[in-house]
């Protein structure tokens, strides 16, 4: 399951304290370790004491919330971010949303565009203000018929069984496919569920006429989490988003994981 060994990616802005809430909420809630990174560029010495100083605040925020801090030299943020997770060996990376977004969603800057095509850890990020909740309340997984999304079904399934929260597939109905098939693969996606892990997982179509329509007319419950898995043009063990999964993210008003090819 995903959260053993978190990784942050901190700024001293509103972004980075939106990803440093999240990233403790889910150490929290796995037991997992907490590492908070700050990136800077090679040969600048100027601002590497100053990601020591962002390291400082980010400490100051989590009180006495047990965590490493690291200044990592990189030549961008978001590859600083990959290489570090895998030399440290921590399985996901947690990343606020750029400020030019809107409140209460996710919006894609510089750093989270590298991790969503290049990854080979699971990536989170959150929305625009998020303010975790205590504990999660049940975990999404959007699913499409293809290997990638029936991956993801089974860990999907053992992360909820662990955490011990309800499990629930939906797949969209943007109205170009037929609605039948699609409840036939979903219910096939349950029973794989029930397979692998004796959970029974809720599913759900969301109808719109857009992504952003079928997402907002669904419930989302305080504390839920939605995944999505890795496209099928994904390198093995990486992430790729593909175009469907990234109008996704960008509707969701709760936090997002993205799973790289081949996770377990």
């Amino acid at each position: 399951m995903i959260g053993e060994h978190v990784v942050v990616g901190y700024t001293d802005d509103e972004g980075g304290r939106d990803a440093l809430a999240l990233g403790s909420a889910i150490t929290r809630i796995t037991g997992g370790e907490l590492t908070v990174a700050t990136i800077y560029p090679p040969g600048s010495p100027g601002l590497a004491v100053e990601a020591q100083a962002n390291l400082a605040h980010a400490a100051m925020e989590l009180g006495d919330v047990p965590a490493e801090y690291m200044a990592f030299e990189s030549r961008g943020v978001g590859r600083g971010l990959s290489v570090l997770a895998s030399r440290i060996r921590a399985d996901l990376i947690v990343v606020g949303s750029a400020q030019s977004g809107q409140h209460g969603r996710i919006s894609i800057g510089s750093t989270s565009d590298h991790l969503l095509h290049l990854s080979s850890e699971a990536v989170m990020l959150a929305p625009r203000d998020h303010v975790p909740a205590e504990a999660t309340s049940r975990l999404t997984l959007a699913y499409v018929h293809r290997p990638q999304c029936d991956e993801a079904v089974e860990r999907v399934a053992q992360a909820a069984l662990r955490l011990g929260v309800p499990l629930r597939l939906i797949t969209l109905d943007l109205r170009t496919e037929d609605p039948g098939r699609l409840g036939d693969d979903l219910a096939l996606a349950v029973r794989l569920a029930w397979e692998t892990t004796g959970i029974e997982a809720e599913s759900e179509i969301a109808e719109g006429h857009d992504v952003a329509a079928a997402i907002e007319g669904i419930e989302w419950l305080p504390g839920e989490l939605l995944v999505c898995a890795a496209s099928e043009d994904a390198q093995p063990h990486r992430v790729f988003l593909g175009e469907l999964a990234m109008k996704v993210l960008r509707a969701s008003a709760c936090p997002v994981t993205v799973l790289p090819r081949g996770f377990s």
